[in-house]
């Protein structure tokens, strides 16, 4: 599934996060106040857009959302493995997991905000 970003682009700020992770709650809460859905049709919204991707990720296909990153199914092989406390062999079972890998313009923007202030210009905010 490939979601497009349109050539508009709306910027939000979230002023008063309680905790460091941006949540589905907040997420509606921020489509209530700048689009102007109602509570209800807002968690609906989010909820059927996590929904949709999860479902596509848990049918095999990989998600590609345009300007933000692509999460892909990976198939792991079985592996013997060892538990880390006892010392035991354990046999680790195959499994599918997703990864997620962010688009060059995703990476830029968080580069650019080295430190909580804008970089300047490539590389800027990197130790030698």
């Amino acid at each position: 599934m490939t979601l497009g970003t349109e050539s508009t682009t709306m910027e939000f700020t979230v002023d008063s996060l309680e905790s460091p992770a941006l949540t589905k709650a907040q997420l509606a809460d921020l489509l209530f106040e700048h689009i102007g859905l109602n509570k209800r049709e807002s968690k609906d919204m989010v909820d059927a857009f996590f929904d949709l991707i999860a479902n596509d990720l848990v049918e095999g296909n990989d998600v590609k959302i345009s300007g933000f990153g692509n999460f892909h199914i990976r198939t792991k092989a079985a592996r013997p493995g060892r538990n880390p406390r006892t010392g035991e062999p354990v046999a680790i079972e195959a499994r599918r997991v997703v990864t997620f890998h962010a688009s060059p313009k995703l990476k830029e923007q968080v580069q650019a905000t080295v430190g909580g202030a804008p970089a300047a210009g490539p590389g800027a905010g990197l130790e030698p």
